[in-house]
């Protein structure tokens, strides 16, 4: 399941920061009072330090409500209760009851999100400089491991996964993953991940796999995910993975996105500001109360400016009208997903008359992850609007076909080794980034 760190829940660690520093004068100044035989500074250093702890530790909890120590710029994690998002939802939807009211809302959002991460006016596009690995085939697909540079010396590493027999121009799929950091179990290297990855590609699309910033070697190589800009990287590089799908042959008219958790909120993020991604499936991450937890969904300013606010839901709905699928589980803050958040996105397609473009997969008795149910309902939904072949992925009776899909270790799916190295040029250290 993907973990939140506390270091990545950043209002409330400021919060716990400052309830900290409060708790240590209110115990130096008790010990002061109360306790004057303690002689040695060390002896009155210890003391306070373990009072001090006892208290933090039982105080302050992370997965807390916010409060008005939190920064107000920011919208974090369950910055509203479930029932706060409900209601936002049926206030907000009296703004916009015809298209034209909804595209006014949804310039705004955009332009907020777009301001929030510092690209409302985008960097120059150099050459995205491909660094293309040995090719791989396995059954059905093959696997090549790419690096391309999103802002000079700033590389997106991944793997691009093809079709073996393909003929004209193929969609593309973009694969953003979520913060899955399990030893053996981490991104994009996951066995499901690889599973669908290598699924998609069967199915007659160019799939590009890539990692967040910070992840995979990325990290190995001195970069943080937990950066206060990783939000605007992320997006950025998004935006520039697209460039490079199309740049490998792929069909301007027909890109999709997906992923989960994490992922799903990159998907979210991404169409909501590049209208070149045609098809939306984030998965287990739409929720009207709950904003993502790491600095790389919600670190930034893009959800509220002043008394103007937005939720994931409306963030997720600027992809509308084209076709976007939810999908969302009973485990987690996607639960009220048939009652709450998708009414909300198919009012706003109805707006546009295209009610039929989006959809969305309920399972109740399941968790937070992209597992074999949750790619069962996406397989189909692609291959609906994309125009891929669903009989290379599902067989008749519903039955995955990802036996024999071979899964690779992590090592494995690096772009930069003895053959091809890590470029003299390229930055390793978030703090290194020109814009």
């Amino acid at each position: 399941m993907q973990k939140y760190c506390p270091a990545t829940i950043v209002s409330r660690q400021k919060i716990c920061f400052i309830s900290g520093i409060k708790i240590l004068k209110c115990c130096i100044n008790l010990i002061s009072d109360m306790m004057p035989t303690i002689q040695t500074t060390l002896s009155y250093f210890l003391f306070c330090t373990l009072l001090t702890g006892f208290l933090f530790l039982n105080g302050c909890d992370a997965s807390g409500s916010e409060d008005e120590e939190s920064d107000p710029a920011l919208s974090v994690g369950h910055y509203f209760t479930e029932e706060e998002g409900a209601e936002f939802l049926d206030r907000i939807r009296e703004k916009y009851q015809t298209e034209e009211e909804w595209e006014s809302r949804a310039e705004q959002i955009r332009n907020l999100i777009l301001r929030g991460t510092g690209l409302e006016e985008f960097p120059e596009k150099h050459d995205l400089n491909p660094l293309m690995g040995d090719v791989r085939t396995y059954d059905g697909y093959t696997v090549q491991n790419v690096a391309f540079e999103s802002l000079p010396g700033v590389f997106v590493t991944g793997s691009v996964y093809t079709p073996v027999e393909a003929e004209g121009t193929l969609p593309g799929i973009l694969s953003p993953h979520g913060h899955f950091t399990d030893p053996g179990d981490v991104g994009r290297y996951r066995p499901d991940a690889q599973k669908r990855f290598a699924a998609m590609a069967r199915m007659g699309a160019i799939v590009f796999a890539y990692d967040m910033v910070g992840y995979g070697q990325l990290e190995e190589l001195g970069w943080e995910h937990h950066h206060p800009e990783s939000l605007r990287l992320q997006l950025w590089n998004s935006i520039r993975a697209t460039d490079f799908l199309i740049s490998l042959g792929a069909d301007p008219g027909r890109i999709a996105s997906t992923g989960a958790s994490g992922g799903g909120s990159q998907t979210f993020f991404h169409a909501a500001v590049d209208e070149r991604v045609s098809v939306s499936a984030p998965v287990v991450m739409v929720s009207a109360h709950f904003f993502g937890g790491c600095v790389c969904e919600s670190g930034m300013p893009i959800h509220k400016d002043g008394d103007f606010q937005t939720n994931n839901v409306e963030i997720t709905a600027l992809v509308a009208p084209r076709p976007l699928l939810l999908v969302s589980v009973g485990g987690d803050w996607t639960k009220n997903t048939p009652d709450v958040e998708y009414p909300h996105i198919r009012h706003i397609y109805e707006l546009y008359n295209r009610p039929e473009n989006v959809e969305y997969v309920h399972l109740p008795d399941e968790n937070h992850d992209y597992g074999e149910s949750k790619r069962a309902a996406v397989y189909p939904f692609l291959a609906k609007h994309l125009g891929l072949d669903l009989s290379k992925a599902i067989d008749s009776e519903g039955n995955l076909l990802e036996d024999d899909i071979v899964i690779e270790e992590q090592n494995d799916l690096y772009p930069f080794d003895d053959e091809h190295p890590f470029p003299e040029h390229g930055i390793s250290h978030n703090d290194d980034v020109v814009w």
